[in-house]
C-alpha cells in the first residue's frame, strides 16, 4: 500500500477551470482522500478512480491533460466493465477515445475505440541477411521498395497486386458493401498491397547480431476508413436515437445485438482481415525490391510477426467474454511475439508478452506522439530532421517533419514502464526508412 506519489488529480484538474464547478469539487473531494488514505497498487502503478467512473490502471507517469480529461469520460461509460481501464505508456490524445487505451466492454463497442484505421498494425521478418551483404548505396534499395509500393492516402496499384489474397476478401466485402454502399470503396482492391500515409513505414532494420529484419507498418487503407467513420456516424445516431446521455458524442456505442453492432463487427473483422493481408503483400513486394537490388536470394528465418494494434476482439478476462479493443496497443499474452517500434531514427523492438491480466494481455504499441503534426512542422526544420535521422536511409524533407522523432515520447521510457507486461527478445535499428508522407 502506498500513497499516490506520481502524476495526481490535483495535478491535472485542479486549475481547469474548462470543468463544471460540480466536477472540479469532486475532484477536490478525491484528492483529499487520496491525500488522507493510502491507496491501491498492481504493480506499483496508481489505480485512479476520476470522478466515479471505472478504475483506470496506468502504466505511464507522463499524461497529458487533455488525455487524462478523455479516460475520465471513458470511464464514466456504462458499458465499461468494473475491472476498469488499461492505460499504457504511449497514451496520448485521440478522437473520441485516446490512443494507447485497452478498453474493456460487455455488450457494446465503441467505434471510436477503434478509430478510422481499423487492423492497423506491424509485420515483421527477420532474413538470412547479415549487414555487410547490404549494399553500400542504400538509397537504391529505398527507391526499389518505393518504386514497387505505391505511398501517400492515394497511393494503388495499376492492376491487382495479389488475386488470391483479394480473392478471399472481396465475398464479404460485397455483402457490406451492398447493405451499406457508403462504405463502397471503388479502389479497394487496388490499395491492396499499398502503404497508406502519415507514420506508416517500410524498414530495413539490424539487429544485435547484424542480422537483418523488414519491418512494415500500416492499416485497412481507405476502405477501412470509410468502414469506421460509417460506423462513427451510425453509433452517434443510435445514441441520439436512444437519448443516451452522452459526456462526449465520440464515444457513442453500438449494443449488441442490434443491427448496427452486427453489421459493424462483420465490417471490423473484415477491416482488421484485409489490413493484415496488406501487410502480407506489401512484404512479398518489398522482399522482392531487396532481391533484386542486392543480387541473392534471400529466405526468412522462422515465421512472420504480425500483429494488429487498432482493433476489437471477444475475448475472456476474468472468468467473462469481454469485447476488447485495444486503440494503439497490442496483445501481450503469455508467450505471444510482438512489435514495438520506435520513431524513424529510433530503436524499435520484438517483444515476448508475460500475460499481464491486469492489463488484459496488452502493451504498448510504439511510443505515442507527444506533438501534434502541425506543431511538429511549426517547431522544426529540414536540418533538425537530418539531425535527427542521421545514419538513416529515408526521405528528409519538409513533408516528413511531422514524424520527426522529437514529435515522440522517447521509445526507451516507454519499454521501461511497461517491463511488466512484455520481455525484449530483440532491439532493433533501422537503416531504411519508407514513409507514408
Amino acid at each position: 500500500m502506498k500513497k499516490l506519489t506520481t502524476y495526481d488529480i490535483e495535478k491535472h484538474y485542479s486549475e481547469d477551470d474548462q470543468l463544471a464547478p460540480v466536477r472540479r469539487s469532486k475532484a477536490a473531494r478525491i484528492l483529499q482522500r487520496a491525500k488522507d488514505k493510502e491507496i491501491p497498487e498492481i504493480m506499483g502503478l496508481p489505480i485512479i478512480k476520476t470522478f466515479d467512473g471505472a478504475p483506470i490502471t496506468c502504466w505511464s507517469h507522463d499524461i497529458e491533460r487533455q488525455a487524462l480529461q478523455q479516460l475520465g469520460k471513458i470511464s464514466r461509460l456504462p458499458i465499461i466493465h468494473s475491472r476498469g481501464i488499461a492505460v499504457m505508456p504511449d497514451i496520448h490524445p485521440g478522437v473520441g477515445s485516446c490512443v494507447g487505451t485497452v478498453l474493456p466492454m460487455k455488450g457494446a463497442l465503441v467505434p471510436s475505440a477503434v478509430g478510422l484505421d481499423a487492423g492497423c498494425g506491424m509485420v515483421a521478418v527477420k532474413l538470412d541477411l547479415k549487414s555487410h551483404q547490404l549494399p553500400d548505396n542504400l538509397r537504391k534499395l529505398r527507391f526499389a521498395i518505393e518504386a514497387a509500393i505505391p505511398v501517400g492516402t492515394g497511393g494503388i496499384h495499376d492492376n491487382i497486386a495479389d488475386n488470391d489474397a483479394w480473392n478471399s476478401l472481396e465475398p464479404i466485402y460485397k455483402v457490406i458493401t451492398d447493405k451499406h454502399p457508403q462504405i463502397f470503396k471503388k479502389t479497394a482492391a487496388l490499395q491492396l498491397g499499398t502503404l497508406g500515409s502519415g507514420n506508416h513505414f517500410i524498414e530495413i532494420c539490424l539487429d544485435e547480431q547484424e542480422s537483418v529484419w523488414v519491418m512494415i507498418h500500416s492499416g485497412s487503407r481507405g476502405a477501412g476508413g470509410l468502414i469506421g467513420q460509417h460506423f462513427i456516424n451510425l453509433a452517434q445516431r443510435e445514441a441520439a436515437k436512444n437519448g443516451f446521455n452522452l459526456e462526449d458524442k465520440g464515444l457513442s456505442w453500438l449494443p449488441e445485438g442490434t443491427d448496427g453492432f452486427v453489421d459493424y463487427t462483420t465490417s471490423l473483422l473484415w477491416a482488421q482481415e484485409y489490413a493484415k493481408e496488406n501487410r502480407k503483400v506489401m512484404m512479398k513486394l518489398a522482399l522482392a525490391a531487396i532481391r533484386d537490388v542486392i543480387g541473392k536470394n534471400i529466405k526468412i528465418i522462422g515465421k512472420a510477426i504480425n500483429c494488429h494494434h487498432n482493433y476489437a476482439v471477444k475475448e475472456n478476462h476474468f472468468g467473462e467474454d469481454l469485447w476488447i479493443t485495444r486503440k494503439g496497443a497490442i496483445r501481450a499474452g503469455a508467450g505471444e511475439l510482438g512489435i514495438i517500434p520506435g520513431s524513424m531514427g529510433a530503436q524499435s523492438f520484438i517483444v515476448r508478452g508475460k500475460g499481464a491480466a491486469h492489463a488484459y494481455c496488452s502493451s504498448s504499441h510504439g511510443a505515442g506522439r507527444i506533438m501534434s503534426r502541425k506543431a511538429a512542422r511549426e517547431s522544426f526544420t529540414t536540418a533538425d530532421l537530418r539531425k535527427q535521422t542521421a545514419g538513416v536511409e529515408c526521405r528528409k524533407d519538409r513533408d516528413v517533419i511531422d514524424e520527426i522523432p522529437s514529435a515522440y515520447k522517447n521509445i526507451s521510457r516507454v519499454m521501461a514502464e511497461q517491463k511488466d507486461l512484455v520481455e525484449i527478445i530483440h532491439t532493433l535499428k533501422q537503416v531504411v526508412c519508407v514513409k507514408g508522407s
